[in-house]
């Protein structure tokens, strides 16, 4: 194509809109309001859920509309013998243990991509044991689950952007007993 041709080819068509203008307005309108979020959310404002992982309280989540617009975060609480949901999400995921001791098991994702997408998860899961004060990785997709061998409470932190850029995937492959 021809610079001549592609000039006519980028002066085609007729509709128009206003999205940029409407950015504009709307970028005003949340810098107003996100200037009014709390920056400190206390104990008694964070909330408990029953979630198919067990027992977690909220530190912080977009529904909170705190200032933070990138990281999400809360407490799984699991008893002696108590183990979390199982499940799978696209961000990664770090975790502390404030007190207890427990194990994750993981099944690693195993991807290729040749002539499709192929999904498998690893048949055998391996095992990480944790105490207080151990950070726990994990990677992206991969299927996990915490089993707690004395009461713990763990801070489970991931990336909100993730799933703000359309990765917003989770599956729950089996939910905590008695959720």
């Amino acid at each position: 194509m021809s610079a001549i041709e592609d000039k006519v080819q980028a002066f085609s068509g007729n509709q128009t809109c206003n999205w940029r203008a409407e950015e504009l307005i709307k970028s005003e309108e949340f810098r107003k309001e996100y200037a009014t979020r709390p920056n400190v959310v206390t104990a008694e404002e964070m909330p408990w859920e029953r979630s198919p992982d067990g027992m977690i309280k909220h530190l912080i989540h977009r529904n909170m509309n705190t200032p933070e617009l990138c990281v999400e975060a809360y407490m799984l609480f699991l008893k002696g013998g108590e183990r979390s949901g199982k499940h799978r999400h696209m961000w990664e995921e770090l975790a502390f243990v404030v007190e207890g001791t427990g194990y994750d098991l993981h099944w690693d994702m195993q991807f290729d991509c040749q002539d499709k997408f192929i999904w498998e998860w690893a048949a055998e899961p391996r095992k990480f044991e944790w105490k207080q004060g151990d950070y726990i990785y994990v990677p992206p997709y991969t299927n996990h689950q915490s089993f707690a061998t004395s009461d713990a409470r763990v801070i489970v932190m991931s990336n909100r952007i993730i799933k703000d850029m359309g990765f917003d995937w989770i599956d729950q492959l089996e939910r905590a007993p008695g959720f």
